[in-house]
C-alpha cells in the first residue's frame, strides 16, 4: 500500500467512526459497522429511531464519505450509479440474513463528512437522506 492509501483509509476510517457517534448523538442505533459480503461493503447499517413509520423505525443502509473541503452537491460524483447498485445489492444480503429486519422500511442515506475527523472540530456534515434507492433509475 503507497502513503497516500493509507492516509486515505485511515481518513475514511476514522471518518466512519465519527459519523457513528454523530448518528448515535441524533438518535440512531448503529447495527453494523464495514459489513461485508461478496458484493461489497456497507459503511453503517443503523435504525433510525427518530423516524417512525407505519412499520415501525427506519433501518437505514449509510455510505460514508470524507471529502475534505468538498462543495459537492451532485450525489452522482459522491456517489456513482454503479456504487449505488453494489450498496443496494449488499443490502439485500444483510436482509436476507437478517430476517428480523424483513418488515421495515429501509432507507439509503449518504453522509459526507467536509472537515478533518482527526482535527478537534465541529463536524461539517452533510446528510443526504433517501438518496437512493432501488426503484430510482
Amino acid at each position: 500500500k503507497g502513503l497516500q492509501k493509507q492516509i486515505m483509509d485511515s481518513l475514511g476510517s476514522k471518518g466512519e467512526h465519527r459519523i457513528s457517534e454523530w448518528l448515535t448523538n441524533k438518535g440512531y442505533l448503529i447495527l453494523e459497522r464495514n459489513w461485508r459480503t461478496r458484493t461489497g461493503e456497507i459503511d453503517i447499517i443503523a435504525l433510525d429511531k427518530t423516524e417512525q413509520n407505519s412499520s415501525g423505525e427506519v433501518l437505514v443502509f449509510v455510505e460514508v464519505k470524507t471529502l475534505l473541503k468538498t462543495e459537492l452537491s451532485d450525489l452522482d460524483l459522491i456517489i456513482n450509479k454503479k456504487k449505488q447498485e453494489r450498496i443496494i445489492k449488499t443490502a439485500k444480503h444483510f436482509l436476507v440474513n437478517n430476517r428480523k429486519y424483513n418488515k421495515m422500511y429501509i432507507r439509503f442515506d449518504v453522509v459526507v463528512l467536509r472537515s478533518n475527523p482527526f482535527l478537534e472540530q465541529p463536524l461539517e456534515i452533510l446528510h443526504l437522506k433517501d438518496a437512493f434507492g432501488d426503484c430510482y433509475d
